[in-house]
């Protein structure tokens, strides 16, 4: 399997985890439709109620998936996506990027080859949130100097882990 920074859109994707707290529920269920209706294969991490819960567990869930290799990309819902977005960069090797419009959205995959998109389910209404998430699947990551940074990053996580 080729890595999926070097992938085309027209290749789809095996597998996208989806999670949230309590916040981010509605999105994640609308997000979750979004994606089955484009085809890709959905795997729904939680939360499944609107009780109170605690997004990083959440946002570990999501992050270790997708480093584990058993999803490709995660995607992550809470209120404002700021918790879940620093929960999930907390995991070496995830590059979670948290986006409020299309521009940022896409920059995050072909820029920073961002494998886990973070949105905030209270910020954001369905449309605006499934525009993002079209436009980071869209986006192919443009590798070059952008990839000597993603290196350095890297080392930083080597150094402080």
């Amino acid at each position: 399997m080729q890595p999926f920074y070097s992938r085309s859109f027209s290749e789809t994707f095996e597998m996208i985890i989806i999670g949230s707290d309590h916040g981010g529920l509605a999105l994640k269920t609308a997000l979750s439709s979004y994606l089955k209706r484009r085809g890709f294969e959905v795997t729904d991490a939680g939360t499944n109620d609107d009780s109170s819960v605690d997004y990083p567990d959440f946002g570990q869930k999501v992050a270790e998936t997708v480093i584990e290799g058993a999803a490709e990309l995660g995607i992550l819902v809470c209120g404002t996506g700021i918790g879940m977005s620093i929960a999930a960069n907390k995991i070496p090797g995830i590059r979670a990027a948290l986006v409020t419009d299309v521009f940022m959205a896409r920059m995050a995959k072909e820029h920073n080859n961002a494998n886990v998109l973070v949105l905030g389910g209270r910020v954001l209404d369905e449309q605006n949130a499934c525009d993002l998430v079209g436009a980071w699947l869209d986006a192919t990551f443009e590798g070059g100097r952008h990839q000597m940074r993603l290196d350095k990053i890297t080392a930083l996580e080597k150094k402080y882990s």
